[in-house]
């Protein structure tokens, strides 16, 4: 096909080319410090938009875009979070917000913490509260054994302690 007949995006286009990002379709549970790293993205999201706004560069216009889209999610984010508040969460079982000490069936012990999803970080420990792994913890307690099914094969934990920040 010649050249000829494709349309070349014009240099105003930059911000238009942009997709929104896909917002999960859960109920957007977040914990306090979820939120306020949220809001924290928000505020350094809107300083980098400032800084772009008035420039020709077309990094600049490329940052602008970027921060724009990020931005529209983020706003989405925080409009639409529900905060749990893990001090009022069960303290004998797993929930929204509980960081569980869990053994593993080879013995091997780790910790996580059950987050919303933009929150999730598993290098972190943090698993988000749709993972299959928070899924198979919610609502267990101590010294119970769950099963939690991945694609790489089940795995048994036993739950050997549940806290709350805050609490």
């Amino acid at each position: 096909m010649s050249r000829a007949f494709v349309k070349e995006p014009d240099g105003d286009a930059v911000a238009d080319d942009q997709p929104d990002i896909p917002v999960s379709p859960h109920p957007n549970y977040v914990t306090p410090k979820g939120l306020a790293a949220l809001r924290g993205e928000h505020a350094a999201l809107m300083d980098e938009k400032t800084r772009a706004l008035g420039s020709e560069d077309m990094e600049d216009k490329l940052a602008l875009a970027k921060a724009e889209r990020r931005l529209r999610y983020v706003t989405q984010r925080i409009e639409s979070a529900i905060p749990v508040d893990p001090a009022k969460q069960p303290a004998s079982e797993v929930g929204f917000g509980a960081m569980v000490k869990v053994a593993d069936d080879e013995g091997k012990m780790k910790t996580y913490r059950i987050v919303g999803e933009d929150e999730a970080d598993i290098a972190a420990g943090k698993v988000s509260y749709v993972s299959p792994l928070a899924r198979a913890l919610k609502g267990a307690k101590v010294g119970e054994t769950v099963i939690w099914k991945r694609p790489a094969g089940d795995r048994e934990l036993e739950i050997l302690e549940i806290r709350y920040e805050g609490a």
